[in-house]
């Protein structure tokens, strides 16, 4: 499979996730990021019938109005949250996540909260033409673990 970019594009993406749950699906080996999506992927079986079919997944329009969230964006948000905790980028997401965690008593729970902020700061970013402000960012999540 062809290695994804640092801006892969929507067929890249869909592409990856679908090529990752048939991985999974045969007990074939996998690379590291794609045992993290693997891991992502099992805990969301509402997403495994629109990952099994590459070519309609790149077809499918995914539009809130239908009351559903992109299976292809949701992962993608799981696996940046993981790779930013890897790499503790920006600086202190590692320990505002495992906050979070620990608040949630659950890692898949923390990470749909840092999703909300995720979701905001890159929205704010393209809104403003500025670049995505980290501990805005950071702030938010620790607001989620402070949270009563």
């Amino acid at each position: 499979m062809r290695r994804m970019l640092m801006q892969p594009s929507q067929s890249d993406v869909r592409r990856f996730f679908c090529a990752v749950y048939a991985k999974a699906q045969q007990g074939q080996a996998m690379e590291a990021i794609e045992a993290i999506a693997a891991g992502w992927i099992a805990q969301h079986p509402e997403y495994h019938a629109d990952l099994s079919d590459v070519e309609v997944a790149l077809e499918r329009m995914f539009d809130a109005s239908e009351g559903r969230t992109n299976p292809f964006l949701h992962l993608s948000m799981h696996l940046s949250i993981s790779e930013q905790c890897s790499i503790d980028q920006p600086r202190g997401i590692r320990q505002a996540v495992e906050v979070l965690t620990d608040r949630c008593n659950s890692l898949h729970e923390a990470h749909h909260g840092a999703m909300e902020c995720l979701g905001k700061m890159v929205w704010e970013s393209q809104r403003s033409g500025r670049p995505p402000d980290g501990e805005t960012y950071i702030a938010c999540v620790q607001r989620h673990a402070s949270a009563d």
